[in-house]
């Protein structure tokens, strides 16, 4: 048999089998798309922001896309072109000529790429820099702290009938000194300490509940008392790393109430998935009442916070926020 009919018969198959393989692929793509909801579609597997700050990360998620998207296209579309206009004749089976050396392509396969990461590392550092800003006096501070296997909170705020002061207070002495000059004075605070086993009582969700007052900026200052953990709520479409020995901090400002889920995101153990929480967005007023009732339950002062620093960490850019 002639190596032409060789080639036909060995591709009659493949064109049999292509239709099975698209019909494959539509019934694939539909079943999956079931349960879809289009609505989703813009956000891109995001969910829906609930902070000021969290529509800054889905445009920087939605842009990534979109460029991700841009190059594959071209490259698909390159691959194809040379599929389909540069394959073998069947009247010709010498070996075609070889391109060598050509500097305009390895220019532009050289280029090309730098200039992609170089645009995305923009973007991304623009982003970084405002998400990571902190104001000189946030409405509220919030001390996250990480332990296995579960979170506190400590509230640094003026609640009537609680007496002390964050700023001198033992337990937060691991805290540096730039975050300490922004508590509130004489702060006597309250807090709320987790186990894996509590329940949020409206959703029945594992973990402890955190409080957050709808429209008034807060700001977290993350510890841990033992390993790296990760603070995550999925809604914030942010999460950050609770280091011990190392404060990290951010701010949000929630736009949306209802009961969201958090969790660590950093493998710390054993017992890591146990490491849940809920967030709590509600009115001004409720959250000021909800003080009241941690004071009521006897939960005023704070808990330990963290691993003690040494004082060059403490101190480091004192006065920079």
């Amino acid at each position: 048999m002639s190596p032409n009919g060789s080639d036909r018969s060995s591709r009659r198959p493949m064109r049999r089998k292509l239709p099975q393989v698209l019909t494959a692929g539509l019934i694939l793509a539909t079943a999956t798309g079931c349960s879809y909801n289009w609505e989703d579609f813009p956000r891109l597997g995001m969910p829906t922001p609930v902070t000021e700050e969290a529509p800054r990360i889905l445009s920087l998620w939605q842009g990534s896309w979109a460029a991700a998207l841009i190059t594959g296209v071209l490259v698909w579309g390159l691959i194809l072109w040379a599929t389909i206009f540069h394959r073998r004749s069947r009247t010709k089976v010498e070996v075609p000529p070889q391109t060598r050396y050509n500097m305009p392509i390895e220019a532009l396969y050289t280029v090309t790429p730098l200039i992609i990461v170089s645009v995305l590392f923009y973007f991304t550092a623009r982003d970084e820099s405002k998400l990571l800003e902190l104001s000189p006096k946030p409405a509220h501070t919030i001390n996250v702290v990480g332990y296995q296997w579960s979170w506190g909170f400590n509230y640094v705020e003026n609640v009537p009938g609680v007496e002390g002061d964050a700023k001198t207070d033992k337990n937060l002495a691991s805290i540096p000194d730039k975050f300490l000059d922004a508590f509130p004075e004489n702060a006597g605070g309250v807090y709320d300490a987790g186990i894996p086993g509590d329940r949020n009582p409206q959703t029945g969700n594992p973990g402890p509940t955190l409080w957050l007052p709808k429209g008034e900026k807060v700001r977290f200052v993350l510890t841990s008392r033992d390993v790296i953990h990760s603070f995550w709520v999925v809604p914030f479409l942010m999460k950050q790393d609770v280091i011990p020995g190392h404060t990290n901090s951010f701010e949000v400002t929630p736009t949306q109430e209802g009961t969201f889920l958090g969790k660590c995101a950093e493998l710390c153990g054993v017992d890591h998935s146990r490491m849940l929480f809920n967030v709590k967005v509600v009115s001004p007023e409720r959250y000021q009442q909800h003080l009241k009732e941690l004071a009521e339950k006897g939960q005023t002062g704070y808990i330990p916070s963290g691993i003690e620093q040494t004082d060059p960490a403490r101190n480091a850019e004192k006065h920079q926020l």
